[in-house]
């Protein structure tokens, strides 16, 4: 029988195609199928750790009993279309020394007048390093409070704000003369600022919604004192029910317990006190 030589290597492709299939009906296939929840742990992992490659992943998983080639990996990890970036939380938890958030909120009066309240919150401790009232805020305002807060080489290394057209040129101008870098959040996202967020609604839960205000003197006067309550006595779960200045843990021997009205009487710290 006389062929091509074309008809030859087609032969000899069909052949080689034939032998594998027979291979893979025979249940021998050249690599294990990834389970569906390692796949899903992969992603998850990839997720969760931006700034981790192939390598690391497969090294973690090594760890956990999940023997994996990286090009496996590689084939299930989460596709990004830009560089990583470290997450808010990550982010907030990494400088927590060196920032302060910033806000403002609004308090109506019994005159209907509204007065616009501005806190300065080291993310540290968590404590309100400066707060102050005014019916009219502009940007020249904002910015004397910054210097106010922080008057000799305190200042901080990030200040975290809103895009609110308060923080205006000169406001920029000197927080830049002071060293300080601003940290912007996204529009309509007050969870990337949530500390100043959290401490707002502490505030109107705990004091504001109880009291009417009646002027700038009068809401200062309530300020006063709920700070001074949130600094000394109000535990916080984020600082493991602590204070923002550490309260000291008085065992029974010290006495009674004795209960100190605070914030006009809205709450109460207890204490013991010897006989």
């Amino acid at each position: 029988m006389i062929v091509q030589p074309e008809t030859v290597i087609a032969w000899r492709r069909r052949k080689f195609r034939e032998y594998w299939a027979r291979l893979t009906r025979s249940g021998k296939p050249g690599r294990p199928v990834v389970p569906r929840e390692v796949r899903d742990l992969i992603r998850r992992m990839s997720f969760a750790n931006p700034l981790w490659g192939a390598p690391r992943i497969v090294g973690e998983l090594s760890k956990i009993g999940i023997d994996l080639a990286k090009s496996t990996v590689e084939r299930y990890m989460v596709r990004r279309r830009k560089a990583p970036s470290p997450t808010w939380r990550a982010f907030l938890k990494n400088h927590a020394r060196d920032i302060v958030g910033v806000d403002f909120f609004v308090v109506p009066t019994v005159r209907n007048q509204v007065l616009f309240a501005f806190l300065i919150l080291a993310h540290h401790r968590r404590r309100v390093v400066h707060f102050n009232v005014t019916a009219n805020p502009t940007a020249e305002w904002t910015a004397q409070q910054i210097v106010e807060a922080f008057p000799w080489d305190e200042a901080p290394s990030y200040l975290l704000r809103n895009r609110d057209r308060i923080f205006g040129e000169s406001f920029c101008r000197r927080v830049r003369s002071m060293g300080i870098e601003q940290v912007v959040t996204a529009a309509r996202s007050p969870w990337q600022n949530p500390y100043v967020e959290r401490l707002i609604g502490s505030i109107r839960r705990e004091c504001l919604d109880h009291v009417i205000v009646l002027n700038e003197q009068h809401l200062m006067r309530i300020l006063r004192g709920y700070v001074c309550y949130y600094h000394r006595w109000r535990t916080h779960q984020g600082l493991e029910m602590d204070c923002p200045e550490p309260r000291t843990v008085q065992p029974p021997d010290q006495g009674a317990v004795s209960d100190v009205p605070e914030v006009g009487g809205l709450h109460h710290h207890y204490e013991r006190v010897a006989a």
